[in-house]
């Protein structure tokens, strides 16, 4: 227990620090974005923006995560992670439409940008991510794996902004530096939009990915003693967590011993389809469905 909240400990500090880090890097970058009339930079800036939301919600979450379920929030807290990414969500869209509203008119017009300064922020940008990618690497919770993968995104992103400065700083061509922050911007709305539906779709109580409610079903109703299931409902509290709840029906020749046998394995069942907590009503065949018998669906 104590090696285990070490470690939990550890990976805490270090998406904290990697909270620090982007911050106060994206606070420089605007600035430097402004003063190279890099839109490249302050594309990376607005993405940077929405990327420090995202891990001071993973920080504050990591924490949050440590409290048990309590009568406000009995199911425990995992839920508000999904309120910390539609947030990140909404902003980044937001940054995102007023780059591309910046930027389109430069393709027509493009402005020449500061390229010793912007080949100086890319260099920083490289190191300043990079730094906190490898203070990341090998953390084993998924809250620290997805603020990882997410910084090598922004390394490759300030790989791409170098490039482009190093070939301004060559050729007369200004049009790559809006050409770059569309690129950017596209490729942060694509993911932005693609997370959106996958959160919306936890918030609307949908089915989690991976999860085969007939194969669930099926396993229960090929367990002896079982005769049918009905209002079976499987849900996610934020993508990793999930929630069933179903009815199992038992023909009435199955003794007490025969129903916990049923709950043992059933139970088993839960684990190896990663179900974190289920609740299982079990009913008699001649015993009618508390909650609607002209919806269930055994014969």
């Amino acid at each position: 227990m104590s090696h285990d909240h070490d470690h939990h400990g550890n990976e805490l500090g270090n998406i904290r620090l990697a909270f620090f880090l982007n911050i106060v890097f994206t606070v420089f970058e605007i600035i430097g974005g402004l003063w190279t009339n890099s839109l490249a930079i302050m594309a990376d800036a607005i993405h940077d923006l929405g990327d420090s939301f995202a891990l001071g919600s993973a920080w504050f979450l990591e924490r949050l995560s440590m409290k048990k379920g309590d009568m406000l929030y009995s199911y425990g807290y995992h839920r508000f992670s999904l309120l910390g990414a539609l947030i990140t969500s909404a902003m980044l869209i937001t940054g995102s439409l007023f780059i591309l509203l910046k930027a389109i008119p430069r393709l027509i017009h493009p402005q020449i940008p500061y390229v010793p300064g912007m080949l100086a922020f890319a260099i920083i940008g490289i190191m300043v991510n990079g730094a906190a990618v490898l203070k990341l690497k090998g953390s084993a919770g998924m809250n620290a794996k997805m603020v990882a993968w997410h910084l090598l995104e922004d390394v490759l992103g300030w790989a791409a902004v170098l490039a482009v400065g190093i070939i301004l700083f060559f050729k007369d061509m200004p049009v790559l530096d809006p050409l770059l922050s569309c690129l950017i911007t596209f490729y942060v709305l694509f993911n932005v939009l693609k997370n959106l539906g996958k959160t919306l779709g936890i918030f609307m109580q949908g089915v989690p990915e991976g999860v085969d409610v007939m194969a669930i079903e099926t396993g229960i109703r090929s367990l002896k003693h079982v005769t049918c299931t009905h209002h079976t409902h499987i849900w996610s509290l934020d993508g990793m967590h999930h929630v069933l709840t179903t009815h199992v029906v038992v023909d009435n020749d199955a003794t007490k011993d025969d129903i916990i046998l049923i709950k043992e394995r059933i139970r088993d069942l839960m684990l190896a389809h990663d179900m974190d907590h289920s609740t299982v009503e079990i009913e008699y065949s001649d015993e009618e469905c508390r909650i609607n018998p002209d919806t269930c669906n055994c014969a």
